[in-house]
């Protein structure tokens, strides 16, 4: 029995945020493509008149991960939070932690709370643009 585009849908729908990163990895890894790379071929690859840049990112945050110290200093340092609010963002992921930054700010945001330990909120439409356009 094949499973229908639905069944991928609510199974996927129905994963923990790790489950779907770890999902997200596994098909980067078999398909040979990348998520991130698939943003910029995604349009151009539908063959739709060439998109405007987004110009506004939102940084999102799946998990602390073990050095949930080191990313509330990160999270401090990039939104500019107290102690208390900081720990509160971080303990309430997976979140969105700063909203409509610029794509250098959110590029160096993303590096730094890596950096920290953290790990990146998944984006399962990336990974699906990324399978089409292969």
């Amino acid at each position: 029995m094949a499973l229908t585009k639905d069944d991928i849908i609510n199974a996927v729908a129905d994963m923990s945020v790790m489950e779907v990163v770890e999902l997200i990895d596994a098909l980067e890894e078999k398909f040979g493509v990348s998520a991130a790379a698939a943003v910029m071929a995604g349009p151009a690859a539908g063959g739709a008149a060439a998109a405007e840049e987004q110009t506004e990112f939102d940084l999102g945050l799946a998990s602390a991960g073990d050095r949930k110290v080191n990313v509330i200093k990160a999270v401090r340092e990039i939104t500019g939070l107290g102690l208390k609010e900081a720990k509160g963002a971080v303990d309430g992921a997976p979140a969105t932690i700063k909203e409509a930054m610029s794509k250098d700010d959110a590029e160096a945001a993303k590096k730094k709370l890596e950096e920290a330990g953290a790990t990146r909120r998944a984006q399962v439409i990336l990974v699906l643009m990324a399978l089409r356009a292969a």
